[in-house]
């Protein structure tokens, strides 16, 4: 069960291409953002779909098969761990950010 501990499974598109960030040990960081859809009918029986959006960020290997292979609209599944973080941005205001840390990418749809 340990395993289950902080696990997260998605399956969205892109919403714009991925941010590629080049590190000084030249390593390389992927930052995209999915969009996943949830369809259902309200009281009135009117179809109504709900629109989720998914900060993701991928290391490594990871990050450089999204930089060749996935642009805006890419279908994925991604698998990784929810991660909370916080930061103060240039106003002083406390910010915070939670995103997916992806460990495995499954390109799905079309090439």
């Amino acid at each position: 069960m340990n395993a289950l501990r902080n696990k997260v499974q998605l399956i969205g598109n892109l919403g714009q291409d991925p941010e590629i960030i080049l590190l000084d040990n030249g390593g390389k960081l992927a930052k995209f953002s999915i969009a996943t859809n949830e369809t259902y009918r309200n009281s009135a029986g009117e179809k109504v779909t709900d629109t989720q959006w998914h900060n993701v960020v991928a290391w490594g290997k990871t990050a450089e098969i999204v930089e060749n292979y996935l642009g805006k609209g890419s279908e994925v599944a991604v698998e990784g761990k929810l991660l909370h973080r916080s930061y103060e941005d240039k106003e002083g205001a406390k910010r915070y950010v939670t995103e997916v840390r992806c460990n495995e990418l499954l390109m799905l749809g079309k090439p």
